[in-house]
Formats: structure tokens, sequence, C-alpha cells
């Protein structure tokens, strides 16, 4: 039985990784689906894979579609409004966090060792600001063998970090350079390019769902203390500064307060239909 419900919930998972600094994992917790997420991906590496494409298909036409029809207009957010467009996910990953706790039932299960664990896995990613910068690599129009290679293995290294709630798979190619070939390839829609980071996304997929999946069932109120670390550390790395221009101070305002509004609205429909 496909859940047409999930293309929408691709589509919002789809924009958040074209994001650097946003996690795709993330929005999967904002909707109430990350178990299910990852559960489904180690599913799919099973002989019952049959099972899960009904939960996959429509996800997967949500995140192409956010990739065919949304990438170009991120694109011209992100470098003709950055400060307004990134804090919207400002607002959103804060807005989560509460549905997190709630979750996890953290006032009855948080002893101090999960609290040490929520504060460092914070300061791990918060930490990572400090490669944060301008160069997000040059856009190739040409690509040979060894790029294809490094585009792989980008691509791998970005999955790993994409489905982790906080650890954004864009900011990963931003640290490799090749944040600027992929999104580029990804608008113009290059097909030699887009498979070849899609072979690379889903090796890196299946290695790392085994492992969460190991970590949430034996270890599950240290394993949500750690990833709801990482969502509170991810809002330093987002963070653009503030900039004193009553029209762009104003967007940002707005847009940070829409990012809360969206992250409540989402966590109330999707959590209380569970």
């Amino acid at each position: 039985m496909f859940r047409w419900k999930n293309i929408y919930r691709g589509l919002l998972m789809g924009i958040s990784d074209l994001i650097p600094g946003v996690s795709g994992g993330t929005i999967a917790m904002v909707l109430g689906i990350y178990r299910r997420l990852i559960n489904g991906i180690n599913g799919l590496m099973s002989k019952n894979w049959k099972k899960e494409l009904g939960f996959f298909i429509p996800l997967l036409i949500g995140v192409a579609l956010a990739i065919i029809l949304v990438s170009k207009v991120m694109e011209k957010l992100l470098n003709n409004y950055p400060q307004p467009t990134f804090y919207f996910f400002i607002g959103l990953i804060i807005g989560v966090i509460p549905f997190l706790l709630k979750k996890v039932e953290f006032k009855e299960s948080f002893k101090p060792v999960h609290y040490v664990l929520l504060v460092v896995a914070a300061i791990l990613i918060a930490s990572t600001i400090v490669f944060k910068g301008g160069d997000s690599g040059t856009v190739k129009e040409t690509l040979e063998l060894k790029d294809y290679v490094v585009l792989f293995f980008s691509g791998w290294l970005a999955s790993t970090a994409m489905i982790l709630p906080g650890v954004s798979g864009s900011f990963v190619l931003l640290l490799l350079g090749s944040y600027q070939t992929v999104i580029h390839g990804l608008s113009s829609f290059q097909i030699p390019l887009i498979l070849t980071v899609g072979a690379g996304i889903i090796v890196g997929l299946s290695l790392t769902g085994k492992a969460i999946s190991v970590l949430l069932n034996k270890y599950t109120v240290s394993t949500y203390a750690v990833m709801i670390g990482l969502v509170t550390g991810s809002v330093v790395v987002l963070y653009p500064g503030f900039k004193s221009d009553p029209g762009i101070a104003t967007a940002s305002i707005m847009t940070f307060l829409l990012g809360i509004g969206a992250a409540f609205l989402l966590g109330r429909i999707e959590h209380k239909q569970r």
C-alpha cells in the first residue's frame, strides 16, 4: 500500500538537504517518521525489500520534486537572501526541539549521563563552525573520471551526514568543495552527475542506517539524547549573523517566527496522528 502522503514529506526532506547546515534527518524527526525511515532503509537491504516500496516510492518522488523544482529557487534564495532563508531554518530547528524532548519523555527517562551526552553532541556540532567559510567550491562544467570518483565519495559522506539529525549533508559537500558543482548539476539536470552522487548516497545510507538502527534499539534514550544535541548544536552552524538593515532584519525575524510556527504545526499534526 502506497503512502502518498509521503510525497510532501519527501518534498520537505529534499528541500532541507539542499541547504548547508540543515539535515534531512532533522526534518524526518519533525515529521515523526525518523525511526520508520531508518527501519525502512534497513528493510530495503533485506530480502523483504518489496514491503518497503510503499513507504519509499512516494518519499523519493517528493525528494525528486524538490531537486527538480526547488533547487533553482533555493540557489537564488541563498545567493540573494541568505539571512532570512537561514533564519527560517533556525526557527524550524528550534521549534522541533520541544517535540523531540517530549517524544523521549525526558523528564522521566533522562539521567545525568543523558544530559552530558546532549551537551557534548551539541558542542561537537557547534564546533564545526570553524570549518565554515564562504568557499563552496567552483562549478566544474566538464567532469573527468577523477571528478566522478570525488563526487561518488562526496555523496557517500554527505548521505552519512544527512541521515543524522543536526548533521547536514550539504554542509559536508561544502567542506569537500563539491557543493556548487552538485547544486549546479541538480538544477541543470546533469544525469551522469546525478547518478554518480546518487550511487554514493545509496551506499552511505545503507551502512549508516544499520548502525543507527542498532543504537536506537539497544540504547534508545542515549541515542535520542545525542540526536537532540546534534539538532541543538546545528543552530550555531546555521547562524548567519544579523544585519541591521531594516528590511533584512524584519524579513529575518518574520522567517524565524514562520519557521517556529511551521515546526509546531508539522510536529503537532504528525505526532498527533501517531
